[in-house]
């Protein structure tokens, strides 16, 4: 079931409902929303990754054979998903249509973590030599690369953008530029992903999302402690609670 809220603060009261029950969102374990009315989740039960619209219709499924990290669906129609399992990078279509996979074995080696910028570099880190790799997919071309003294284990997001690196732990949020100087850091209870939107940073937990800018701000913006999932696009924040989706319309007031 999904339930739209006007954001005001945190509660206010239901303004339209759609029913979602087929869809058995106990099982999630990942969520994404487009700014388009489309949803998509990720369940580890199956290693599924389905997009519906909010009438419960599904759109398109990918079922993976081996853990897969959706990076995100800011951008629908080019969305990455990174496997360190396979050392792999598969880039999909709106339909979920596979565009290219990237064999990232044959050139490099353990990735921890890998960030499409565009549709002609990944950002990777490279655990066995610490580094961070701008690399240019398209011809195989590793373009540059820098040395890293943070600790590479259990980073489950980053994001490379403007010469900062933003990394998500399950722990911490933390800022580095390129030469690995620490910028920003901030302890965390459960670190799901990261959502950029312009120059602001959205850390995503279970229950909570927190806000960080170019100003070094860090603020919690949402929380639902009812929730097995939060997420956010670009005007709404959703909570997974129970069997229902629930929708936060934010306005700015």
């Amino acid at each position: 079931m999904i339930i739209f809220f006007s954001f005001i603060s945190f509660f206010t009261s239901a303004q339209k409902q759609y029913p979602l029950d087929s869809l058995n969102l106990r099982e999630t374990n990942a969520l994404f929303a487009d700014d388009y009315g489309d949803f998509y989740l990720y369940k580890n039960t199956d290693l599924s990754f389905a997009k519906y619209d909010s009438t419960d219709l599904q759109l398109s499924k990918i079922m993976f054979t081996v853990p897969f990290k959706v990076q995100s669906v800011e951008n629908p129609l080019n969305i990455f998903a990174f496997s360190e399992n396979a050392q792999e990078m598969r880039l999909y279509d709106e339909n979920l249509v596979e565009i290219q996979r990237i064999n990232l074995r044959q050139d490099f080696g353990s990735i921890v973590m890998a960030y499409g910028a565009d549709l002609q570099y990944f950002w990777l880190l490279e655990d066995s030599t610490k580094r961070l790799i701008k690399y240019r997919f398209r011809d195989k071309n590793i373009q540059n690369s820098y040395l890293m003294n943070f600790g590479f284990e259990d980073i489950r997001y980053m994001i490379v953008y403007r010469n900062l690196i933003y990394i998500l732990k399950e722990k911490e949020f933390a800022v580095y530029d390129l030469q690995s100087n620490l910028i920003f850091k901030k302890e965390i209870v459960n670190g799901k992903k990261l959502h950029r939107e312009n120059n602001d940073f959205f850390i995503i937990e279970d229950k909570k999302i927190g806000k960080y800018n170019s100003a070094g701000i860090f603020a919690e913006v949402f929380k639902n402690q009812n929730a097995k999932i939060v997420d956010k696009n670009s005007n709404n924040f959703l909570a997974i609670v129970k069997n229902k989706l629930y929708i936060y319309r934010i306005e700015n007031k």
